[in-house]
């Protein structure tokens, strides 16, 4: 018997595989365009292995640390790029990015709500001292439409020529909307500098990096951030954020990151730019491996009769997957299966915890080698209804066919 329904789990995995190969040959076809992208900036800012030197205390005159740079600008076709282990996840480089509003300000999000944890950064939740709002910072927000889209019109009548920044999330968050394709940001930012082409064009990146064949710093965003331990970091970097665009705006920021007047001059490397460097080449094809295994996961759980989002012929524009499962058990089950079929921390129990930053209780599963780490397999979801399980990473495809039979049998 056990042997037989190890079997049927196989076989409901392959027989989804083979559904899905046509999506599979276009991520390919993305993984290898970014590759050759990457490839090419490595080889004309000539790296080589003088670049993997250790910096520590102050960090002046960090060549290693320069020539990373370098590539992520020359990769996102920035002016400038700000790549550092001590901007310690997403949020830290996104509330970097916003600090460099002063009081009187007006900012506008044009997809909605943020992420829970950047809600606190802005002071719609929370009672940070420092956030923006409380800063003097004016804040508005344009929802998406009844489809989940970016609303034009909307934005169109929204944003002033007094607007100094408006900021957009590409991925979904925990939400059942569509994440924002990067054609799409291309049309909502030229709209915006139509109305005013003063305008600060801000993304937060995070969990898109190489999903599509353009970045949104391609059609119009100034400034881009997100966290090395999603897609960019490729599972080596142990930790770390970026921030790329405008000169001026990038170097603000690092002002921030540092200080006023030693900005992005300062900021040792302790020893990491080998795995930076490196994390940001294979990046292509780890984003590519997750992709895959996020198609795989739609269609095996479509077939099986839950609603998914997006759909396994869908375009994608991120690495997350959402599976509707309507039942808070359910979603525990879900979350237990990915860590029972991690390779760190297999025997841990995931149970919802209360988590800073967020309103509810969330369940988290992530076996990683990497505290936190996005871009490796791992689930969560706050546990409210309907229930929602995000599946995002894989460094390969074959760990998520693996976690997807474990989840078969669990569920």
């Amino acid at each position: 018997m056990i042997i037989k329904d190890r079997e049927r789990r196989m076989s409901i995995v392959q027989e989804a595989k083979a559904k899905v190969q046509d999506q599979w040959k276009q991520v390919a076809e993305i993984s290898r365009f970014n590759q050759a992208k990457v490839l090419r900036a490595f080889q004309n800012n000539h790296i080589g292995a003088h670049c993997f030197s250790e910096s520590t205390g102050y960090g002046y005159h960090d060549i290693g640390r320069d020539a990373l740079e370098n590539v992520y600008k020359a990769v996102f076709k920035t002016e400038a790029a700000l790549v550092r282990p001590q901007i310690v996840s997403g949020t830290h480089a996104i509330s970097l990015c916003l600090s460099i509003l002063n009081a009187g300000d007006q900012l506008i999000s044009i997809s909605g709500p943020p992420y829970d944890t950047l809600q606190q950064v802005i002071g719609t939740k929370g009672d940070a001292k420092t956030s923006l709002i409380k800063r003097g910072i004016r804040y508005q927000e344009i929802p998406l439409t009844e489809d989940g889209t970016l609303d034009l019109d909307l934005i169109t009548n929204t944003v002033t020529k007094d607007t100094r920044m408006v900021m957009l999330q590409r991925s979904r968050g925990y939400s059942w909307r569509s994440s924002i394709m990067v054609r799409e940001i291309g049309e909502a930012f030229r709209i915006v500098k139509n109305v005013n082409p003063e305008c600060i064009c801000f993304v937060d990146n995070c969990y898109g990096e190489f999903a599509e064949i353009y970045e949104p710093s391609e059609v119009g965003a100034n400034l881009l951030a997100g966290s090395l331990i999603k897609n960019p970091g490729g599972g080596l970097a142990p930790s770390g954020g970026y921030i790329v665009g405008d000169q001026e705006l990038v170097q603000l920021c690092s002002e921030y990151l540092t200080a006023p007047g030693l900005g992005a001059q300062l900021g040792p490397t302790f020893n990491l730019t080998r795995q930076l460097l490196q994390g940001f080449f294979v990046a292509p094809h780890v984003v590519g491996q997750a992709l895959r295994g996020a198609i795989l996961a739609a269609q095996v759980f479509r077939d099986l009769g839950y609603e998914v989002s997006p759909l396994p012929d869908e375009e994608r524009t991120d690495i997350i997957q959402a599976i509707k499962l309507n039942s808070r058990d359910k979603l525990l089950d879900f979350c237990q299966a990915i860590q029972e079929a991690s390779p760190i921390d297999s025997r841990v129990i995931p149970v919802p915890a209360p988590m800073p930053g967020y309103d509810d209780q969330i369940v988290m599963a992530g076996g990683t080698f990497i505290q936190g780490s996005s871009i490796e397999l791992s689930a969560d979801g706050p546990v409210k209804e309907p229930y929602i399980a995000y599946l995002q990473g894989g460094l390969c495809v074959e760990h998520t066919e693996l976690a997807l039979e474990a989840l078969i049998r669990k569920l």
